[in-house]
């Protein structure tokens, strides 16, 4: 191709990679993607995709305009991104969300979803998760917890509404991620009150890092299973020998109830980024293992809708320091 429509393809493109732009997004942004994009881009296979990942979240009627043009009718639908629907097409490295029961429900209207034939109410899996884990933080007494993996920021926004919670730390090995828990929390126009309380770094799960210490609570939300097995023991030792936080809470996704995910092929993970899921019992003799290797106990518990034969879709362990 000639270097000029290269240019427009990575013009377009970039903003499209990295989910945002940096600096403010006005109506002007439709006319500049119709400019660079044209002659490909209403013929690419995933021009509502990129037409919609273009601009931030704030200005999907600017997204709604730009396909207008390109595809010469009505289209209004809203934004759905990985953040609110767990796409498992987009990893975002520690922390990513999982499916948030999408085949159980229709689409998803911001933190809820309301069936047609009953008028029930539904609250998405990664909410209930999210509930699970800020209780179990509150259940455990800690006046300070670090959100290791906290992706986008929702568990540590959370906890920040804590008033008892007097320092957390989140942290995540994703750089983007970071940027987007910033724009979530905003953490540039932050209170005094919550700021002082918050630090937000970068770091990964499997170094030793002196960060992780002096927290009461650490909480790793879907973040074992994005990591290669070999890995695991490393983990166990940079939280439970190292940190040594007085407790620990892990969620990670119940391998035996993805039968119940439309779609889903035999043996299907649930996610790109997953390196493995495990069963129930593979997950409790791995809590056993931890708790005789570094001197904790343990209490798992299921997070969703219960299954007789297959269980809930998020199982959590809630590790507890002896002495």
């Amino acid at each position: 191709v000639t270097l000029a429509r290269l240019l427009n393809h990575l013009y377009v493109l970039i903003p499209v990679f990295d989910r945002q732009k940096h600096y403010y997004v006005t109506r002007d942004e439709i006319a500049k993607l119709l400019r660079h994009g044209e002659g490909w881009l209403a013929d690419h296979p995933f021009r509502e995709k990129i037409v919609r990942r273009s601009f931030q979240a704030r200005q999907r009627a600017f997204a709604g305009k730009t396909l207008e043009a390109l595809l010469a009718e009505d289209s209004e639908e809203e934004e759905e991104t990985a953040e609110e629907t767990g796409d498992v097409s987009e990893p975002d490295g520690f922390g990513t969300e999982t499916p948030d029961e999408t085949a159980k429900k229709p689409a998803a209207d911001g933190e809820k979803a309301r069936t047609e034939e009953s008028g029930e109410v539904r609250i998405p899996l990664n909410t209930r998760r999210l509930q699970a884990v800020r209780q179990a933080v509150l259940d455990s007494g800690a006046t300070s917890v670090l959100d290791l993996g906290c992706g986008e920021g929702r568990l540590t926004a959370m906890l920040l509404a804590e008033s008892r919670l007097q320092k957390i730390g989140a942290c995540d090995v994703s750089v983007s991620a970071l940027e987007r828990a910033k724009h979530r929390l905003r953490v540039d126009r932050m209170r005094d009150s919550h700021g002082g309380r918050l630090t937000l770094f970068q770091a990964s799960a499997i170094y030793r890092d002196a960060r992780f210490e002096g927290y009461d609570c650490l909480c790793l939300v879907e973040v074992l299973e994005h990591l290669p097995p070999e890995r695991i023991s490393v983990l166990e030792r940079v939280i439970f020998r190292h940190a040594a936080p007085k407790t620990v809470i892990v969620t990670t996704p119940n391998r035996e109830y993805n039968v119940h995910y439309a779609g889903m092929k035999e043996n299907a993970l649930r996610h790109g980024d997953h390196r493995f899921e495990w069963t129930r019992e593979e997950f409790r003799t791995w809590t056993e293992h931890v708790c005789r290797s570094f001197g904790y106990s343990c209490r798992v518990s299921g997070i969703g809708d219960e299954d007789e034969r297959d269980g809930t879709p998020t199982q959590m362990g809630v590790f507890v320091r002896n002495g």
